[in-house]
């Protein structure tokens, strides 16, 4: 008989201390539910997103989804992205994520979601980094961030537990005081042996990096030159919508779901309504992880991430086993109080 499970609550405070420092363990998370994802063994449709007449540049996102094999859950991801909070020293997303159980389909946790958001959108990044750039043949060794918020951070941090190895680091945003201070972050996470530059111009920070990772809230693109990228860079465009249709269709393309990439204006989608098509994009990640394809060394690489729900999923339940592994699971008593149907 199946049982109603308890219903739990986990901070922040404690999705940090499940994450933090296990780097290794959150991106072998994400590689399997790729691999599960790309196998058929999840269910991912649309997200739905929330807009406001009056506050156009905000947005909150909902990201439903089902993982089978060693996951097995369902649940949805609830993210609220509102630029203005910058201004006001707030981080511009928040996040929450309910797990619901695979048989009875009852929540049974909620979670603060903006680590676990940024840590699978960090890990995505970093594991597709990994995969392209050995199969090229080659790590990357001067790397560019284009836009420097928290997820730049995660980034870094993710790319650097994948050995990733810097000599150079290049840094360009719109504020001159988040550049520097993102500035002073890779100063204290790189150490003396790095050297770290603040590049007025965007050009300058793409021409000066072999690898380039795109974090911006750009809402349409604003990189339109692909001679830019004409020494072949490895590119994580994290935001989707940095990038002109033409440098995308000068590009070999991969992403983590072709049908949902092609959606909402990303840069992929602007190219395939350009030329009608969507031959440009050799394949998915999970392509990749299989070897089906293989990036070459003579063309800009640009791996264009939608962000599926199934690896916030995927996070979360790795979060919440080790959080009751280890005996600190609050849950909330009587939450659910009419079990009975008839009473």
């Amino acid at each position: 008989m199946n049982q109603v499970p308890p219903f739990a609550v986990v901070s922040g405070a404690q999705v940090h201390e499940a994450l933090n420092g296990h780097e290794d363990e959150v991106v072998a998370t994400v590689e399997a539910a790729y691999r599960l994802h790309g196998e058929g063994q999840t269910v991912n449709p649309d997200s739905y997103f929330l807009r406001f007449p009056d506050r156009p540049s905000s947005r909150i996102i909902a990201l439903p989804a089902s993982v089978k094999g060693e996951v097995g859950v369902h649940g949805i991801k609830w993210i609220s992205s509102f630029p203005d909070n910058v201004a006001a020293g707030l981080p511009r997303a928040s996040a929450v994520l309910i797990l619901n159980d695979a048989e009875t389909g009852y929540p049974f946790a909620c979670l603060e979601s903006s680590i676990i958001s940024a840590a699978r959108t960090a890990a995505s990044a970093a594991l597709a980094a990994a995969r392209l750039a050995d199969a090229r043949g080659e790590r990357p060794t001067r790397v560019g961030f284009f836009g420097v918020g928290l997820i730049a951070r995660y980034v870094h941090t993710y790319l650097a537990a994948n050995g990733f190895d810097f000599t150079a680091a290049g840094v360009h945003d719109l504020s001159a005081e988040h550049a520097e201070g993102f500035s002073d972050y890779l100063r204290r996470a790189e150490g003396e042996g790095v050297e770290i530059t603040v590049h007025d111009k965007a050009e300058d920070l793409i021409r000066s990096s072999d690898l380039v990772v795109f974090a911006t809230i750009a809402g349409e693109p604003h990189v339109t030159d692909p001679q830019w990228f004409s020494h072949n860079p490895l590119v994580l465009h994290v935001s989707l919508r940095d990038l002109s249709p033409e440098i995308v269709l000068d590009s070999w393309n991969v992403v983590d779901d072709i049908e949902h990439c092609m959606k909402a204006g990303t840069s992929p989608h602007l190219a395939e309504q350009r030329v009608g098509h969507r031959e440009f994009v050799a394949g998915t990640l999970y392509d990749v992880l299989t070897g089906t394809i293989t990036p070459p060394s003579d063309r800009p690489v640009v791996f264009s991430p939608f962000g599926l729900g199934v690896l916030d999923m995927a996070v979360a339940k790795h979060v919440y086993d080790r959080v009751l592994a280890a005996g600190q699971l609050h849950t909330v008593p009587d939450f659910f109080h009419e079990l009975k149907r008839y009473g």
